[in-house]
């Protein structure tokens, strides 16, 4: 293919995305859609521009503007998460926990997190399993205990793990909160005193429920017995993809030293300002929108139920958060049920159950699948679609229908919800491909 043939073709694909999406039932639950006010601040000159350093210290000239956007945004995030410093430079969560396994601990250190199959994350993972904390910062992680049928850490059992550590001279330096999958607040009051009598940093990587916490619907971490909050902004958090860390001042030299000059050079400045929009819309409208991210993720997942599927945590409502786990296998295995409701234009992604690996299971035909509400939730729908979009799951995946059907008649659903919600200005719609060329 030519250059010319492939330049045109990049653009094709790109609106022939953007067309999918208008036809499509969003529902990963890492996801999100941002404002048109957001996707403005990327397409800015802020983009072709260096930042390195802190505000008002750069290496580059030309930042007077930037580095008010910048303090603009550090200063949102500090009244939406209650925090006496904020570090917005992190260009992702991933590049946020590295920041924060850098200003608190050495190569070596015991670190205590949720395995992945339990929900945490690839980068609280293990080094045979390439996760970040093990395979980059060299870091020997063990496992926090999860009680499978609550999908929330085991205190007692936590507890007992950590003085097994304790006795073995191995204490942990660092214990990380939070998780991919995230149904329910973690204990950190139930547990921060066994963890901070031994020296340890009480981290929280707060990348899915980012959004849910600056709401005041979620968790307080900060309050709660958290040292140091991770996060990324394009979840819960509808800006664009880019991370953050906030803590308190007494942390504050050390995360700034391990952001930079540790961990980023310039941070993706165009992204700087969309999450500086979006931090804006949160204060403006977080308490509303993320009430109704929860109560969408309930009604979903009880209308899920109701019609034959596995939800797990029924007996806690299914979830306090965006995210809905389902035991899929009644019906076949995730990496197949995603990719049959994909064909239907139903988006959900394949996850691991905490049993799965112990039941010979893989990654890519795991238990379970997962289902977020933070999109749908955007785009304007409320309890009553909750109960039509788990009507084109149970058509396609319990009575089999004929996925090109449901497909046309989730294009015909989609076209009552085009527009952004919970935000200032929506003049262009939510997946409208804009060109300015």
């Amino acid at each position: 293919m030519s250059s010319r043939a492939s330049y045109f073709q990049t653009l094709k694909l790109l609106e022939d995305h953007h067309k999918w999406f208008r036809e499509s039932i969003p529902l990963i639950a890492s996801e999100n859609v941002s404002s048109p006010a957001v996707r403005e601040a990327l397409a800015s000159d802020f983009g072709h521009r260096y930042a390195e350093g802190w505000p008002g210290e750069r290496v580059y000239a030309g930042c007077t503007y930037i580095d008010q956007v910048e303090l603009l945004c550090m200063d949102l995030m500090k009244r939406l998460f209650s925090a006496e410093f904020v570090d917005v430079r992190p260009i992702s969560g991933v590049v946020a926990n590295l920041a924060l396994y850098t200003a608190f601990t050495e190569p070596g250190d015991v670190m205590m997190a949720l395995s992945i199959p339990c929900g945490g994350h690839i980068t609280t993972g293990k080094k045979h399993l390439g996760g970040t904390a093990g395979a980059v910062k060299g870091l020997d992680v063990r496992y926090l205990a999860l009680d499978y049928k609550e999908l929330n850490i085991d205190v007692d059992k936590t507890r007992e793990r950590v003085r097994k550590l304790i006795q073995k001279g191995d204490p942990p330096k660092l214990v990380m909160f939070g998780a991919s999958v995230f149904p329910f607040p973690h204990p950190i009051k139930e547990l921060a005193d066994i963890f901070h009598d031994v020296g340890a940093t009480i981290g929280y990587d707060a990348a899915h429920v980012a959004g849910l916490i600056a709401g005041g619907i979620f968790q307080d971490p900060l309050r709660e017995g958290a040292d140091v909050v991770s996060l990324s902004t394009h979840k819960t958090l509808f800006g664009p993809q880019h991370g953050g860390i906030v803590s308190w001042d007494k942390h504050s030299e050390a995360i700034k030293k391990a952001t930079f000059p540790g961990m980023v050079s310039n941070h993706h400045l165009h992204a700087l300002a969309g999450v500086t929009v979006a931090c804006a819309e949160m204060m403006e409208f977080g308490r509303d929108y993320t009430r109704q991210v929860v109560k969408n993720a309930q009604a979903l997942a009880k209308a899920l139920h109701d019609r034959g599927f596995n939800v797990l945590a029924e007996h806690k409502n299914f979830t306090e958060s965006q995210v809905i786990l389902i035991d899929i296998t009644k019906q076949g295995d995730g990496g197949t049920i995603e990719e049959i409701l994909e064909k239907a234009n139903v988006i959900i992604n394949r996850n691991l159950l905490p049993w799965d690996i112990k039941e010979g299971r893989h990654f890519m035909h795991p238990g379970g699948i997962r289902l977020g509400t933070s999109e749908v939730t955007r785009l304007g729908m409320k309890e009553p679609e909750m109960a039509e979009v788990a009507d084109f799951i149970k058509r396609v995946i319990i009575k089999k229908e004929d996925v090109r059907r449901v497909k046309e008649e989730v294009a015909e659903f989609r076209k009552r919800y085009q527009k952004v919600h919970y935000c200032f200005e929506n003049a262009t719609d939510a997946y409208e491909y804009v060109r300015i060329r």
